[in-house]
């Protein structure tokens, strides 16, 4: 009798503990009983499974962080790239989750990597490097449509890499060179024609009061003499001594 007394104690202890469930915060449970599953999934905290007729599957509701693996794909202008993205998608019905697709998470790993090849094979190699921000958008957008069935939210999709072939970096690298040497002589070019402009504005105002000029020109003297140089030979202006005539002429 003692013997079976502890086999029946062992039995019912080993019920209990499998019966009694705790699920965090961040978890819920889809429980299938005799094979059909209850209407909404249980948790968090202390739940009941009544082990063996009961079968729980946990699910997490935290953000999942899915790293897309680099895929070869070949853009609109027949450039051959590869290009890795990541995926942040969540579950908001983990019944969906359990019933409507045999596994959720490698079933988003796919549809994103089919997306990824299929909306950038339709956009050139200029749009896809610089247009990142409406290409993230609109991945994110056919995702979670597709996605959407299965309970799964995908909030966030960013490509993070695109990988060149070495002959497309060279010939990049050669335009960018080519377009800064074009808005250099450019730049150089406005510089040159405001010079020009201004140089023409002072000779014109100059040339209506010739003492303008002298003025200029003692000044220079000035300029010049201050530095620590040998002997300087300069042209003497006729204008200059016209005032040194007149008085000769008057004695």
């Amino acid at each position: 009798m003692a013997g079976v007394s502890l086999t029946a104690a062992f039995i019912v202890l080993f019920l209990v503990f499998n019966w009694i469930k705790v699920l965090k915060e961040y978890e819920r449970g889809v429980i299938f009983r005799l094979g059909r599953v209850l209407e909404k999934a249980k948790g968090p905290g202390l739940i009941f499974v009544l082990y063996p007729i009961d079968k729980m599957v946990k699910v997490s509701l935290r953000t999942i962080v899915m790293d897309v693996p680099p895929q070869d794909i070949i853009t609109k202008d027949n450039v051959s790239v590869k290009v890795n993205a990541v995926v942040y998608y969540r579950v908001l019905d983990p019944t969906k989750a359990i019933l409507e697709v045999q596994d959720f998470q490698y079933a988003t790993s796919q549809l994103s990597q089919t997306t990824l090849r299929s909306v950038l094979g339709e956009v050139e190699l200029d749009e896809l490097l610089s247009a990142r921000d409406k290409l993230n958008a609109r991945l994110q957008t056919i995702i979670d449509q597709h996605s959407d069935p299965w309970g799964v939210k995908v909030s966030m999709v960013e490509i993070k890499h695109v990988d060149l072939p070495q002959e497309m970096q060279r010939a990049m690298a050669k335009q960018a060179e080519a377009e800064r040497e074009r808005r250099a002589k450019i730049i150089h070019a406005e510089g040159e024609n405001e010079a020009s402009t201004k140089l023409l504005m002072a000779a014109n105002t100059m040339s209506q009061n010739p003492t303008t000029l002298q003025l200029r020109y003692l000044q220079t003297l000035m300029d010049i003499s201050a530095d620590n140089s040998s002997t300087i030979v300069f042209p003497l202006p006729i204008d200059l001594l016209q005032a040194f005539t007149k008085v000769l002429k008057k004695e």
